[in-house]
């Protein structure tokens, strides 16, 4: 009976549920018109066993994967100020201070002509990475890209769109570190802040999808519905990795939610519109969010996948993994607008006004790269990264500007160097 036990465990390892017809399988081949007792015992303990081991098989799965020794992180971080004006998207390495653009993405559109949705039409991205080598960016093959402070080192989705292969690309090298093979597909990744954890966000089905507006001919709206399954947490240096689920924030209708804060009451929660809800992680990595339409800027889960409060102490540049104070915590970033203000955190009283779109991260204590535009503004659309003085009184491009009216536009990653 025990190597019995052992063979139906092994037959038995990879089942969510205990079969109904537990007792007829165990004793297959041993059937006859009486059971003795003691066959009869071990059965039911077989049976309470299994449910056991069920049990702790539906807990989050910790995988062990391949371990990796990352690169190290170049101590003290360069500060430079790099520019590539001339070439759109960029060719070479942008950078200003404590960041760089580490990547970027074009976005093109096209029909979804797979049979199932007729008249949608879906979002590509085509991305870019830094090239340590040349010194400027390279085309890659992958759905995205996420490259690591320190810029090293990026997490690769493997896969057209999305796909069920995440991996830790050498940018110096090209080579891929390690390769993990999941059970479910992640269309997004983000590095952890201190580099060594990648947070992949799961879905059923792409969410980038767009179908015709009722009434509107030629007129697209994006897909409300989230596919959002879960999430992955990938720690690289440790070759582990596991899965929970999470399900998507409410397209429609509203949801219950409690709050840890106060005292477990609930409130209705109004619908959400973004199909796309990846999942990044807080400043100091104890924390992941998504960002969200309905219920301010951004909702906070625990690792594990409660729902959490905002974490004290930390400002947020709007819908951004951005710190909006800046690195010595004197001075607060503020919305967009033109022209923008940064604020004194103490007094509350406007430090500078900068004559620029948008805000987008701090580069030092004096300086911040933001979005500016050509001439006096005339076009908004004509636009590009700039970097500038609180007071806004120095203002230096880094990019070109585009008219993302007239040619196909490009969206940048800004990484800790």
């Amino acid at each position: 009976m025990s190597r019995l036990l052992s063979d139906t465990f092994d037959e038995w390892a990879d089942e969510v549920r205990v079969p109904h017809d537990l007792a007829d399988r165990a004793l297959r081949g041993r059937r006859s018109r009486w059971l003795p007792l003691g066959a009869a015992l071990l059965v039911g303990a077989m049976i309470a066993a299994v449910a056991l081991f069920v049990a702790v098989r539906q807990q989050p799965d910790v995988r062990p994967a391949q371990g990796v020794e990352l690169p190290v992180r170049p101590s003290p971080a360069p500060t430079d100020v790099r520019t590539d004006t001339e070439n759109v998207p960029p060719a070479r390495l942008i950078t200003a201070g404590n960041l760089a653009v580490s990547a970027y993405y074009e976005t093109t559109r096209e029909n979804i002509e797979d049979g199932t949705q007729d008249g949608m039409v879906r979002e590509r991205r085509t991305w870019s990475v830094y090239d340590p080598a040349s010194g400027g960016y390279v085309r890659t093959p992958y759905a995205w890209v996420d490259v690591a402070p320190g810029l090293q080192v990026a997490a690769v989705i493997d896969g057209d769109l999305m796909g069920n292969r995440v991996g830790v690309l050498d940018l110096n090298t090209r080579s891929i570190l390690a390769w993990y093979e999941l059970d479910h597909d992640v269309a997004a990744v983000a590095w952890s802040p201190d580099g060594t954890k990648i947070l992949a966000t799961a879905y059923s089905a792409y969410p980038d999808v767009f179908e015709p507006e009722k009434g509107q001919p030629g007129r697209l709206k994006p897909q409300t519905r989230s596919p959002r399954t879960g999430y992955y947490v990938i720690d690289v240096p440790a070759g582990t990795y596991e899965y929970r689920e999470l399900a998507p924030l409410p397209a429609s209708g509203q949801s219950t939610i409690t709050r840890p804060r106060t005292a477990g009451r609930t409130y209705l929660a109004p619908p959400e519109a973004n199909a796309r809800q990846d999942l990044y992680w807080s400043l100091d990595g104890e924390l992941i969010w998504t960002s969200t339409i309905s219920r301010g800027d951004r909702v906070w889960y625990t690792i594990d996948g409660r729902e959490a409060d905002a974490p004290e102490g930390q400002r947020y540049v709007s819908r951004s993994r951005h710190s909006a104070l800046s690195p010595d915590g004197r001075l607060l970033l503020g919305p967009d607008g033109l022209p923008t203000k940064i604020t004194d955190v103490e007094t509350g009283k406007v430090a500078g006004r900068q004559r620029v779109l948008r805000l987008l991260a701090w580069a030092d204590d004096d300086h911040v790269i933001a979005l500016g535009c050509a001439g006096r503004c005339e076009n908004e659309f004509d636009n590009g990264l700039v970097l500038v003085s609180v007071d806004g009184s120095e203002v230096t491009r880094l990019a070109a500007y585009t008219d993302n009216q007239q040619s196909r536009p490009w969206e940048w990653v800004l990484t800790p160097r």
